[in-house]
């Protein structure tokens, strides 16, 4: 197979292998799979109802939290239906066409998560460091601003990485992955991949080195204010707001090091598979956990919405 975006690309079929190279496991992977996928679904989509219908929760730390559980319902459905797919029929084919569309949606979600945090970090910031003039820094239009902001980046991201793909010609028709992930196409490039690796590495690293410094300068800040509090109840009170955020950055920014930055051998495939099934399908069941856990008005929201509905359907 020979394609690039001037030929017959459009009625390619690419293989994907998946975890074909454990048959044995092919069951118990499904089941685990579909698990976290109906956890993901109904946390994620869970937490969002919870937001929109107390009162209590409209505030901007929330409404960003809405924001990133949308993101991460979405890019698990972008790559989970696919897997469950590959890991139960004998067709386990895409079309080029399909794979494109898949690799342009998840890189677009991904890369608004990543800013989407760092939003979020700035927000922690003012509300540590400035609590009396937070409703006045964090406006609603500035909320929605800045949130339409990192949807936008990620889309003219995702859009620069998926050109570089489509300049690329294809010969190989089996991806060793259960998606259409950067490297994996690559993989079954046979023209020059230097200028989509160039691309690549640009993107990636001017946007984890963009949200990692208003991250970590957020950070720094907000523990020089917690510092300086008189009394441990303040400090207590302010980690607590920020211990949810903190582990979300710690999971995905970390598991997306691990995957892009640390240098793997054309061996290390089942590491780049499980890798991406971490951050593509476990970090979103994650996320809805992380912060109802160790959130009381997230808990008391929960508590209240069960307890209408018990309610109703009792009269």
């Amino acid at each position: 197979m020979h394609l690039n975006e001037g030929n017959e690309s459009a009625g390619a079929i690419f293989f994907l292998m998946g975890f074909s190279e454990f048959p044995t496991l092919k069951v118990p992977l499904f089941l685990v799979f579909l698990a976290i996928y109906a956890v993901t679904v109904v946390g994620n989509l869970g937490m969002i109802v919870v937001i929109n219908t107390n009162p209590k929760l409209q505030t901007p730390m929330y409404f960003f939290l809405a924001h990133l559980s949308f993101l991460d319902f979405c890019y698990s459905s972008v790559f989970t239906p696919k897997l469950l797919e590959i890991s139960v029929v004998k067709d386990k084919t895409i079309s080029f066409k399909g794979c494109i569309i898949q690799f342009f949606i998840a890189g677009t979600f991904v890369i608004t998560e990543a800013n989407l945090l760092a939003v979020m970090a700035y927000d922690r910031f003012v509300a540590v460091c400035n609590p009396l003039l937070y409703s006045v820094a964090m406006s609603c239009k500035l909320c929605a601003l800045l949130v339409a902001g990192t949807y936008i980046w990620g889309v003219l991201c995702s859009m620069t990485l998926t050109y570089s793909l489509l300049k690329l010609s294809y010969c190989g028709s089996t991806i060793n992955h259960f998606c259409c992930e950067f490297s994996a196409l690559l993989s079954v490039s046979c023209s020059d991949t230097h200028f989509s690796q160039m691309v690549m590495l640009v993107v990636s690293t001017l946007n984890e080195a963009c949200s990692l410094l208003v991250i970590l300068t957020s950070y720094v800040f907000i523990v020089v204010t917690i510092i300086k509090m008189p009394s441990t109840g303040g400090h207590r009170k302010a980690f607590s707001t920020c211990a949810s955020h903190l582990t979300a950055i710690t999971i995905f920014h970390g598991t997306l090091f691990v995957l892009y930055c640390v240098p793997k051998s054309k061996s290390s495939w089942l590491f780049i598979k499980v890798a991406t099934v971490f951050y593509s399908i476990v970090i979103p069941m994650l996320n809805p956990l992380i912060y109802s856990l160790r959130n009381k008005d997230v808990k008391e929201s929960v508590r209240q919405l069960i307890h209408t509905k018990l309610l109703s359907h009792s009269v």
